[in-house]
């Protein structure tokens, strides 16, 4: 039979959600002809896409339908309603309703999608449970890359995207500079390409309705003639910073400069009126000439313990002087009648709130919490614990680390602002190295986001990498899907993912990682990666006593047999299955090479250490070519470091 799509809002989104509809029912069913698409035809059969509003379809359980996203599916096997409450959620619904089919990874290669005789009838409507779901450009990226995570967001019940900088030159810059891989010659890259690359995202991002955030870091320095697109290298130009500028930059020590010498770390001094309208001025600048910005990110400099100590600036919290700042912006961006949203930031030497300034126009703003000094090894499950907060003391500060102790901060925060607030979160940082498996990083992810609520949090923005998929996208499969609906079980989305991902032999798949997740587990090497040397030395003692020698020695041996199995299972039907063992089996690889390396640091062998780690990058040097949309080469050979 042949099928049609009928739109009923004639919008860039809808059309979009509709040529993805019809594009996976031409897949599903390649011999069942064309399906048209057609817009505001009455009476007629089909599937019928649109706004909840469109059909009358009631949203009263949204507080903010533009904000808060309800899908809605009523079909038979021939046509029907597919809505959402928002152009997003329109798209969202599209992918809900082809929920037997499984996006995996990104790019072609990531889907699942079987041949099927006849569409299925589904009746569905779901209001998503959190309401900021997406992620932050991080680690070394590539453009085509880039382009494919922003396509595949969507499909997992994602919302959100945000780009980090004016020109993320840094990010684009790891990657085409090859450093990390000798193999590979750098390719130069202007900052102007890189500019025009953001815009091609975010035409990417506008057209599925996605919400877009904007900048973060950058305010304290590029307002006042900073160059810091080089991100947090040190800079050694003595004329990094114009003359005029130098008053108006924090002091420390009794003397103005960039901080360590990197503008992107160099804070300014906020009880200087006229630095603070410098800051102002600029900012609605470019809120005005971006009026594509749904969310515009206003961070101070990405340092702690490092605000300014002039008499003025020492007088308060830097928090009051920061929202002061955030109402002065707010007066000119209402003086200019712009409408643009701003997000202010809870993070480092901000984690302590104002003692005497509060948001005079709160419909303007959302407060992003940015807990980076937590614990991975504890989750959001904890109680807050307000009586931990310690006073503030200007550049002295010490951050906590347990989730209690973060999460009485956020309450203390929450005193002083009811509205709304998300977080920025790093799983997908260098904690993702921390757990190989990625299996222990999902069930983290589970249970944060499932506990989130209970701390007034809306949802999250993942500060990680766009290549996070290595051995597979299970993580990020579980992030997505249970910020879209908390009451989805691990166990269920484990057997989802795995099923689609390695076939028929998906338990082999499994079972080897859940053998890697109990002897390299993420606690040990968290542990590890993150203890001085005298802790290091007691873990080591510790570790040994407990014989994780010889388990290191058994994961070697279980791996290499594990190779067999692998060849039997490799040569699949499905596109995607062949890709997911194919990325395992260069895993065992890594796996063999963490272990060796593991057994240098027990048995305190450095020649063994080095030897691993070299054959570590070696072998993925000559891989990377081949894995780089799911690995992450750059951010994995920081993390070896």
């Amino acid at each position: 039979m042949s099928y049609s799509v009928i739109v009923h809002t004639c919008s860039p989104q809808s059309f979009f959600a509709a040529e993805e509809l019809k594009k996976y029912i031409r897949m599903l069913m390649p011999r069942a002809g064309d399906v048209s698409i057609s817009c505001l035809s009455d009476g007629s059969e089909g599937f019928h896409l649109g706004l909840m509003a469109d059909f009358g379809l009631d949203m009263s359980d949204a507080e903010e339908p533009t904000l808060d996203d309800i899908v809605y599916i009523d079909t038979s096997g021939e046509g029907g309603i597919i809505a959402g409450s928002n152009p997003i959620a329109l798209l969202i619904a599209v992918y809900r309703y082809l929920r037997f089919c499984g996006w995996l990874f990104p790019g072609v290669d990531g889907e699942y999608i079987p041949i099927i005789d006849a569409l299925p009838s589904v009746k569905y409507r779901k209001l998503a449970d959190h309401r900021y779901r997406g992620q932050c450009n991080e680690g070394a990226e590539f453009q085509q890359s880039m382009l494919e995570t922003i396509d595949f967001s969507p499909k997992i019940g994602l919302n959100t995207y945000m780009l980090e900088f004016d020109i993320p030159a840094v990010y684009y810059q790891r990657y085409y500079r090859h450093d990390t891989n000798s193999l590979r010659e750098a390719e130069p890259l202007s900052s102007k390409t890189i500019l025009q690359w953001k815009r091609q995202c975010e035409a990417e991002i506008a057209k599925r309705g996605m919400h877009f955030h904007d900048m973060g870091h950058g305010w304290t320095a590029e307002p006042f003639g900073i160059n810091s697109e080089s991100g947090w290298a040190s800079v050694e130009d003595e004329g990094a910073v114009p003359k005029e500028s130098v008053q108006y930059l924090a002091e420390l020590n009794g003397k103005r400069g960039l901080y360590h010498g990197v503008p992107l770390n160099t804070n300014v001094c906020l009880s200087n009126y006229e630095a603070r309208q410098i800051m102002v001025h600029a900012i609605a600048d470019y809120a005005e000439k971006q009026n594509n910005v749904d969310f515009l990110h206003v961070w101070l400099a990405d340092a702690s313990n490092n605000t300014c100590e002039c008499e003025a600036c020492r007088s308060k919290p830097v928090a009051d002087w920061y929202l002061t700042l955030m109402n002065e912006l707010d007066d000119e961006l209402t003086r200019r009648q712009l409408s643009t949203h701003i997000v202010f930031l809870a993070y480092v030497d901000l984690f302590w709130p104002p003692k005497e300034t509060s948001i005079r126009n709160p419909k303007r703003f959302t407060m992003l919490y940015a807990p980076i000094t937590r614990l991975y090894s504890e989750s959001y499950e904890c109680d807050a614990a307000p009586e931990m907060v310690v006073p503030y003391q200007c550049n002295h500060n010490v951050f906590p680390r347990g989730m209690s102790a973060c999460l009485g901060y956020l309450k203390t925060w929450q005193t002083v602002w009811s509205g709304d607030c998300f977080c920025y979160e790093y799983h997908f940082w260098h904690n993702q190295y921390n757990d190989p498996s990625q299996l222990y990083l999902a069930e983290l992810l589970h249970r944060d986001i499932v506990s989130m609520k209970k701390h007034n949090l809306r949802g999250i923005v993942e500060d990680g990498s766009q290549r996070s998929f290595f051995p597979n996208g299970f993580a990020f499969y579980v992030y997505g899907e249970t910020l879209f609906d908390v009451n989805v079980s691990f166990e269920e989305l484990k057997t989802d993912y795995f099923r689609h991902a390695y076939g028929t032999c998906w338990l082999h798949a499994l079972s080897y990682l859940e053998t890697v997740h109990d002897f390299l587990d993420f606690d040990t090497i968290y542990r590890l990666s993150r203890s001085h040397s005298e802790e290091r030395d007691a873990l080591i003692i510790e570790l040994k006593d407990a014989g994780w020698n010889s388990k290191l020695a058994s994961l070697r041996t279980k791996t290499v047999s594990f190779r067999s199995t692998m060849d039997a299972c490799i040569d699949r039907e499905e596109r995607v299955s062949t890709v997911a063992w194919s990325l395992l089996k260069d895993f065992t690889v890594m796996v063999e090479g963490v272990t060796n390396y593991y057994q240098g640091v027990l048995n305190k062998d450095e020649e063994g250490k080095e030897q691993a780690v070299t054959d570590i990058k070696t072998y993925f040097s000559e891989r990377e070519i081949y894995i780089e949309r799911y690995y992450d080469h750059d951010l994995y050979s920081q993390w070896l470091k």
